[in-house]
């Protein structure tokens, strides 16, 4: 059995989770085969898999509230298998250079993301909580490629990338470069501004030791990120890859991008009408609920 699994642009978070996904799952059911796909990002996930080009796919929190909620869409009909990491949204800039808070980054060139990433749509959202305009009060840059961020940062084209996500590998290439560096977020009370206006975020934080030189805790804002499916997926399919990733926790050894990824922190940000009726099952038969 072989199913297609909708993850993002090469340099991004997504198609090394992906990769890890499906590795995983490969450990303890080699018969379902998942082929990785590289899309877009968040916002092409969705219709792929609305259209059913995709059998699973890797989705922005964000994106996920936008397409459940039918905000500038109709709502989606996507069910829920995993949840995969809460992204912590901040921002990175060279360790030498003067920036120190959001304020400091306005008017400067800002590498938001890959166009189609669930990243810029966070960015979007808690910019708009502190009152600014992600497109207007910055100057934008939207990358063909996210991999692409870094490089921007390290020869000065952008004074900060902004990402998230435990081992990122945006902030990873930054804070492993001869210059280092340093991590912008909201601070507490630009964290409370940002929830009072957008209560779909939560406080998520970053912990320390995330990045290499990385040594405190950084708070900010953010939201799970899902692995979704498509319509109709077979009830089947779905409980076969839940079986498979509860194998994977319960084994003690799951690799460092699925941590996260486990029955309690499903159960405990999907809402329960949008887990999968496979997934919900499986659940079930093992005592999880």
């Amino acid at each position: 059995m072989k199913i297609r699994l909708g993850t993002a642009t090469p340099g991004g978070g997504f198609p090394v989770y992906g990769a890890a996904f499906v590795e995983g799952v490969r450990r303890f059911d080699p018969d379902l085969e998942i082929e990785a796909v590289n899309t877009k990002g968040s916002t092409e996930n969705v219709p792929m898999l609305e259209a059913g080009t995709l059998d699973i796919a890797l989705v922005q929190g964000e994106v996920v509230h936008e397409s459940l909620s039918g905000i500038g869409r109709p709502p989606a009909d996507l069910k829920i298998i995993t949840a995969m990491y809460p992204t912590a949204g901040m921002f990175v800039v060279r360790a030498d250079s003067p920036y120190r808070r959001i304020a400091d980054l306005l008017g400067k060139p800002i590498a938001w993301g890959a166009q189609g990433s669930g990243l810029v749509i966070l960015g979007r959202y808690a910019m708009d909580g502190l009152g600014f305009d992600a497109t207007k009060d910055f100057q934008p840059i939207y990358l063909e490629r996210a991999g692409d961020g870094p490089a921007m940062v390290l020869d000065g084209r952008a004074a900060a990338l902004w990402g998230g996500g435990t081992g990122w590998p945006g902030f990873t290439t930054v804070a492993k470069s001869e210059q280092g560096a340093r991590f912008i977020a909201p601070d507490a009370q630009e964290i409370a501004r940002i929830l009072a206006r957008h209560s779909f975020l939560k406080p998520v934080t970053q912990a320390a030791g995330s990045f290499p030189g990385q040594a405190a805790a950084i708070p900010s804002v953010g939201s799970w990120s899902f692995v979704m499916a498509r319509p109709g997926l077979d009830d089947a399919v779905a409980w076969r890859l839940a079986k498979a990733l509860h194998a994977l926790e319960k084994a003690g050894s799951p690799p460092p991008q699925l941590v996260d990824t486990t029955a309690k922190n499903t159960l405990a940000a999907a809402p329960r009408e949008r887990l999968h009726p496979g997934v919900a099952r499986y659940f079930q038969e093992a005592g999880l609920n």
